[in-house]
């Protein structure tokens, strides 16, 4: 009798065919690639599109409140155009009447919560920007300083007599 047990390893294991962290295919799937299933659909319904468009119609028109909402959700934008008055923004000091004019528009009905929260998410990025650029512009004002102060002060080693 053999009593001799073979270790599997990592690569020996059954069903991972792969070590932990590496696939077979490093590159990843190609951007823009389609699935076969997706693909397939599309092959049985080229040429098919005005005709399944005219019987989704046809069926929201008897009343198919399936059909009606699945026509009403392509017929009408799912985002448009806000328009409504803003005050300059110029400053992240701004911000705070700017959030007001938001708040109001959405409360007299002429945005929706979720259009108020896409302008929210826009006023924060410009204050996060804003916080950048005038944080970039103190500490270049500091090096330039600190550097200006280095080429005034004698250095100290001079002084002492030492020398390199």
């Amino acid at each position: 009798m053999h009593d001799e047990v073979k270790e599997k390893t990592a690569e020996q294991v059954r069903g991972r065919p792969f070590q932990k962290g590496r696939s077979g295919n490093p590159a990843g799937r190609r951007l823009g690639s389609l699935n076969k299933a997706t693909l397939a659909a599309q092959a049985l319904l080229a040429g098919e599109a005005e005709a399944l468009t005219r019987k989704a119609v046809e069926a929201a028109l008897a009343g198919d409140v399936t059909a009606m909402r699945l026509c009403l959700e392509r017929i009408l934008p799912r985002e448009r155009a806000v328009e409504f008055a803003l005050p300059p923004i110029k400053s992240a000091a701004d911000i705070a009447q700017a959030m007001g004019a938001v708040a109001a528009a959405l409360a007299g009905g002429l945005i929706t919560p979720a259009e108020a929260q896409a302008i929210a998410r826009v006023f924060t990025t410009f204050v996060q920007t804003i916080e950048t650029s005038d944080f970039d512009q103190r500490l270049q004002s500091l090096e330039a300083r600190q550097a200006e102060d280095r080429s005034r002060q004698p250095n100290a080693w001079m002084h002492r007599g030492i020398s390199t």
